[in-house]
């Protein structure tokens, strides 16, 4: 599905309040330069104000319309209480978009000694974000009309090593929407999952070996964003998404001997973090193969 343009964003968000976690960088912070060049008004949310005032400030100056609220997103009371207040300072909020996320890589038998990994993880990516759509279904049931669009990975479709904690909070994010879906079709709310690729973010910046891999702009993943604001698809993947859903589906042995491939040439997170880590040949070719993807 081809990008958006500017002009069918406009159509699609024009005049709207679209709520944005995780806006202070990123994948958040383009998706809000986006939306709001497109004239939406976007409402910012992220643990640090500075930055957030930052982002907002930006896009004033550039003629949009923004607000914010500083929020820890793994803070249940703190998310009903911020939430709270949004709806009683913008009545609604048109589409929410939970991109806020924490990504940890580390295989799981290197984390046996640290299950807070799969705490912390689970906290903002699954909990957070559904402690977010609970607070704003309501109102968006009683209005018959919303969208809800989570940032998914592509390692959920993919199965990708090192990523155990990530995924499984992911997945279970996936898993819940589209149950939801179901349940609210019928209220005109649309759910929407992005299973994004790797796009080049201030969360994989630890992994010094990402500065040689294919990725994604965050302008680029804005426009996947867009997109789903625009078609209100039930989920959004690249091909290689698409091919490693079905692979696993069709063939799960093909999919697991590729993937442990995969597991075998790249480092341990580490190893991945030293700053020498630039990926060897068969790394290199790995990464041409199967591109976007997570290892």
């Amino acid at each position: 599905m081809a990008a958006p343009s500017k002009t069918a964003i406009a159509k699609a968000v024009k005049g709207k309040n679209i709520l944005i976690t995780g806006a202070s960088s990123g994948i958040g912070e383009s998706t809000a330069y986006l939306l709001s060049e497109c004239g939406a008004h976007v409402i910012l949310l992220a643990r640090t104000e500075e930055k957030l005032k930052s982002v907002k400030d930006a896009i004033e100056a550039l003629g949009g319309k923004a607000s914010y609220y500083p929020c820890d997103l793994t803070d249940m009371d703190d998310i009903e209480k911020t939430t709270s207040q949004i709806i009683a300072d913008f009545d609604y909020v048109d589409v929410l978009i939970n991109n806020a996320g924490r990504s940890i890589r580390r295989s799981v038998h290197e984390s046996v000694n640290r299950f807070h990994d799969f705490e912390r993880t689970m906290d903002i990516n699954y909990f957070g974000a559904v402690k977010t759509i609970l607070c704003f279904l309501p109102m968006m049931i009683s209005r018959q009309s919303g969208q809800i669009i989570n940032i998914s990975s592509i390692g959920v479709l993919a199965n990708s090593p090192r990523f155990a904690a990530y995924v499984a909070s992911k997945a279970a994010l996936d898993a819940f929407s589209r149950c939801l879906a179901a349940e609210v079709k019928g209220d005109k709310v649309t759910v929407t999952n992005i299973f994004m690729p790797l796009v080049r973010t201030p969360m994989i910046a630890p992994t010094k070996m990402y500065r040689y891999m294919p990725a994604l702009m965050p302008e680029e993943a804005a426009l996947m964003v867009a997109e789903a604001v625009v078609n209100k698809p039930n989920s959004i993947a690249c091909n290689m998404g698409k091919f490693a859903s079905a692979t696993y589906s069709l063939v799960p042995a093909f999919n697991v001997g590729i993937q442990s491939i995969g597991y075998r040439i790249f480092p341990s997170s580490n190893a991945a973090q030293t700053t020498d880590s630039k990926p060897n040949l068969a790394q290199r070719a790995f990464a041409k193969i199967i591109p976007g993807e997570l290892h």
